[in-house]
């Protein structure tokens, strides 16, 4: 007797990457994004980045993702782990952190509404995708004091 062992292939897990960029006063860089029905957390306040191309790294998207939205070339890209965005798209998100000191109204936006840098103790009060507040809580628990 002859047993099919042969399974369909699983789609492959949509992937994603985001920056928690930080300043030298420790206040995180945010996105407000636009207020689109079409695209995943409309008018929230999240990191910059994006999905990752098809045969993309993280780390590559990353990079991109940081130049095609706001022109930045952030110091000290670090990956630090994975979450997925559960109740949004979907997909697997690597977080990386990284540095930058400069102006953020003086970067040139292509996407969303505005950036803004804010102190860890003011993330509370905004609108923050859920897997989003995760990392960035994540992040601050382990940053050094």
């Amino acid at each position: 007797m002859h047993s099919d062992t042969t399974t369909a292939e699983e789609p492959a897990t949509a992937r994603g990457a985001v920056a928690i960029i930080t300043n030298r006063r420790g206040d995180l860089l945010l996105h407000l994004r636009d207020d689109l029905p079409h695209i995943a957390w409309p008018a929230h306040w999240s990191l910059l980045g994006g999905g990752c191309d098809p045969g993309e790294s993280p780390a590559a998207a990353i990079v991109r993702e940081l130049d095609e939205e706001a022109g930045l070339a952030a110091g000290d890209l670090t990956e630090l782990f994975e979450i997925r965005d559960e109740h949004g798209s979907g997909q697997v998100i690597t977080f990386f952190s990284a540095t930058w000191d400069g102006d953020e109204r003086q970067l040139p936006l292509s996407e969303g509404v505005k950036l803004q840098f804010f102190a860890p103790e003011h993330l509370d009060i905004l609108t923050i995708p859920p897997f989003i507040r995760d990392g960035i809580h994540r992040y601050l628990a382990a940053r050094p004091a």
